[in-house]
């Protein structure tokens, strides 16, 4: 059994993390997070020790290791994303392991910084790259890998999630503390294209607002062009007539990729993955963070070239 420490339990994908720990067979010891609406630990870990104010979540991690002889095997953090850099360090210095969700951190040049906190401490900083374990995105993996060398995939990839006008209010609007909807809900899907696709060859935006963005990477085996929106308004009809606030799609060669199911067990997958020694570090994470900070960097051209069917 190894002994857990949370960081960000009320955010919103911090019920996966617990539910991983649990389902692996270990101890949660203790959470952190300024806002108390935490109470979803009871279904998981009633007796962890949670904190709101980081300086007692610290000074207890200290006191376990000193007077209790009770070590950190990993800290999971789970909190706004310009927090992670700073969780990371903490958790590394506190002799542990860090899970970190995406985007592991905003800038490329943190990655390297962090490569170096890991030399000098000797722990490890894995990244939450869920879709790299789901069975459909393996399996297209592998039929691009049996593609012929030069074979380049038409794709296009959309996906739409509402939020209320709570979004904008908190951190998640803020391009500072978030890195923008792009880096906010587009990691995840751009760490998937280079995993399956290659090496990333042009990254072009056409439109990047704070509600909808655009654009299109070329990666040495697909050419991809790109839509992500929090506005319901971009909602297909039959999916709002449906009652559904979410649509993801992602089209091959006009052929619709099914992936929908199958995402509930995958942080417990990737937990797996970390505790038998494996998992993905910090070299895994770089290419969707460089992909992101490019595009948030970038001017966008408007309705040039080869850009997403939704702008029309």
């Amino acid at each position: 059994m190894k002994n857990f420490a949370l960081i960000g339990a009320a955010g919103y994908i911090a019920p996966r993390h617990m539910k991983a720990i649990k389902a692996t067979g270990n101890h949660l010891l203790a959470a952190f997070d300024k806002g108390d609406s935490v109470g979803i630990i009871d279904s998981y870990f009633p007796n962890t020790d949670f904190f709101v104010e980081f300086e007692r979540f610290d000074r207890h991690i200290e006191k376990l290791k000193y007077e209790t002889d009770t070590y950190l095997d990993f800290v999971s953090i789970c909190s706004p994303n310009y927090l992670h850099d700073a969780h990371i360090r903490f958790a590394l210095r506190s002799g542990a392991d860090a899970i970190c969700e995406k985007p592991l951190v905003l800038n490329p040049w943190n990655v390297d910084k962090l490569q170096h906190v890991e030399e000098k401490t000797g722990k490890r900083i894995y990244n939450v790259l869920q879709l790299r374990v789901h069975p459909s995105i393996i399996a297209l993996r592998e039929k691009v890998k049996q593609a012929k060398k030069d074979t380049k995939f038409e794709v296009d990839l959309t996906y739409l999630t509402s939020r209320g006008h709570w979004y904008q209010t908190s951190w998640k609007g803020d391009a500072e503390k978030s890195g923008g909807i792009a880096t906010n809900i587009g990691v995840h899907f751009y760490d998937m294209l280079s995993w399956i696709f290659g090496d990333v060859q042009k990254n072009v935006v056409h439109v990047h607002e704070s509600d909808h963005a655009a654009g299109y990477l070329e990666f040495e085996h697909a050419r991809v062009k790109w839509f992500l929106s929090i506005n319901s308004k971009y909602l297909p009809k039959e999916i709002k007539d449906a009652g559904q606030t979410t649509f993801r799609s992602i089209k091959i060669n006009d052929e619709e990729l099914e992936f929908s199911g199958g995402f509930s067990d995958l942080h417990t997958m990737v937990y797996k993955d970390i505790l038998a020694g494996k998992g993905y570090g910090l070299d895994a994470a770089r290419t969707a963070i460089e992909i992101v900070h490019d595009i948030r960097n970038s001017k966008p051209i408007g309705l040039k070239g080869d850009y997403h069917p939704l702008l029309k």
